[in-house]
């Protein structure tokens, strides 16, 4: 069973999807602090639950939020247009139920998109945050939570330099909580000792994973 307190309607969607426990990356990331205020680095497997991780931080985070009467700003980032589309369905399954409202914003590049204003969770790629910012959109000032999936990428040639900016700009300027999500970081002590936040690496996965050799149509494992 669950270790933590979770929101009403977080704990409703668990038991709706028949999620009695968390898995042992989910875990590990509630022992560094998941619920705390403290930057968050996850470097796990591909479908190990990272998630369902940033879910359960954005839920606390709007609960919490509410309590306070605050008017916080939820921003979860990603690299691509077809991923952004999907983190959009899945989060306005969990959260339009509970009141909060969820954005997609994929659209102009030289726009402010003051609309945005009224939603508690945004979803845009690094493109589309770095020119808000740029063009002063007011309500970016009150980002408080800052979800990076696919944070490997500021290795990448091409994306990273972009990435790397835009997270500088943002712990100088707004300052939010970061929570960096992956499946592979090559650097994770170092990425993490940047972004001061606490660190999990798992090699949890939840089907194991077999190595082989395909040959004329048929394959060969290692073991």
């Amino acid at each position: 069973m669950f270790n933590a307190p979770l929101p009403d309607f977080l704990a409703a969607h668990f038991a709706n999807k028949h999620i009695k426990s968390l898995n042992p990356v989910q875990k590990a990331s509630l022992d560094k602090g998941l619920f705390n205020q403290t930057n968050l680095l996850v470097s796990a497997p591909t479908a190990s639950g990272k998630t369902l991780i940033a879910v359960m931080a954005a839920a606390q985070f709007l609960e919490r939020n509410k309590l306070q009467n605050k008017k916080q700003k939820i921003v979860y980032l990603v690299p691509l247009k077809a991923l952004a589309s999907e983190k959009a369905r899945e989060f306005k399954e969990i959260f339009a139920p509970a009141g909060y409202e969820v954005a997609l914003s994929m659209g102009d590049l030289d726009s402010a998109s003051e609309y945005l204003h009224k939603y508690n969770i945004i979803i845009l790629t690094v493109e589309q945050l770095d020119s808000l910012i740029r063009h002063h959109a007011h309500w970016t000032k009150e980002i408080g939570l800052v979800i990076v999936d696919e944070i490997h990428l500021l290795n990448d040639a091409e994306r990273g330099p972009n990435l790397e900016v835009l997270l500088t700009l943002l712990r100088s300027t707004i300052k939010p909580r970061i929570i960096g999500l992956s499946a592979t970081i090559g650097n994770a002590e170092e990425l993490a000792q940047w972004l001061e936040a606490e660190l999990v690496v798992s090699d949890w996965r939840p089907v194991k994973l077999k190595k082989g050799i395909s040959r004329d149509g048929e394959i060969t494992f290692y073991d």
